[in-house]
């Protein structure tokens, strides 16, 4: 089990995981965060077709630190009982620091960089991921959020401490959090000097069609440079 940095009594985060599929030792590390009510399974299955992309990746999924309270099971990053904007913030600055002590953990564990780690959220996952990610001393290889958005935008040009590149992707059909939350959150992304890249997906609701996944895939290669690699 993976130890993270000492953080009061909280247990340390954890969740399926795959190494990598070429059986070498790992040259990236691909962290994915699940949407609430969900657990690490949900995302976890992302690893079967980019590992054919990044046979050299290592894919973990850790369940969030918290039983979902707005669901018989399932975890969650924070509680959205209050989704008022104040009460998001608290919720996402407390949810931080746990998944920050895991990545740094898992950089250790496997002796890599945190130029070799992507993120990767999924709708409560990417509002963790979007305010962390940017907030970190160093910067990751990058950052991929489906179907989320980015707490309190205006405040991170005053926060910002590294600029890793983002990829964005939304259903324009999206009954949960809706596309506008995607132009929001590119808006203060792009505000602070961070790099995005976004694309809108027709007829999609709260969720990843194969486009955006072929999309993910992509950028995936890119930042840890391996190209020529197809789904």
């Amino acid at each position: 089990m993976v130890k993270e940095r000492a953080r009061g009594c909280d247990p340390p985060l954890s969740g399926p995981e795959r190494p990598p599929a070429s059986g070498r030792a790992a040259r990236a590390l691909v962290v994915l965060l699940h949407g609430i009510g969900a657990d690490g399974g949900d995302l976890i299955e992302l690893a079967g077709p980019w590992s054919r992309l990044l046979p050299d990746a290592h894919f973990i999924a850790p369940n969030g630190p918290e039983a979902c309270d707005r669901a018989p099971q399932g975890y969650q990053w924070f509680s959205l009982r209050d989704d008022a904007p104040e009460a998001l913030l608290e919720g996402v600055s407390k949810a931080a620091p746990r998944v920050d002590g895991f990545l740094d953990a898992m950089l250790a564990r496997l002796g890599l960089a945190e130029d070799r780690l992507v993120l990767v959220g999924f709708s409560q996952g990417t509002m963790t991921a979007l305010h962390l990610a940017p907030r970190r001393a160093r910067p990751l290889a990058g950052v991929i959020g489906y179907s989320g958005a980015l707490v309190a935008p205006e405040r991170l040009e005053g926060e910002v401490r590294s600029r890793p590149p983002v990829l964005l992707v939304h259903g324009d059909q999206d009954p949960v959090v809706p596309v506008e939350a995607l132009l929001a959150a590119a808006g203060g992304l792009g505000k602070a000097g961070v790099t995005v890249i976004w694309h809108v997906s027709p007829g999609v609701g709260h969720g990843i069609d194969g486009q955006g996944l072929e999309l993910g895939g992509r950028f995936l290669a890119s930042v840890f440079e391996e190209p020529g690699r197809s789904l």
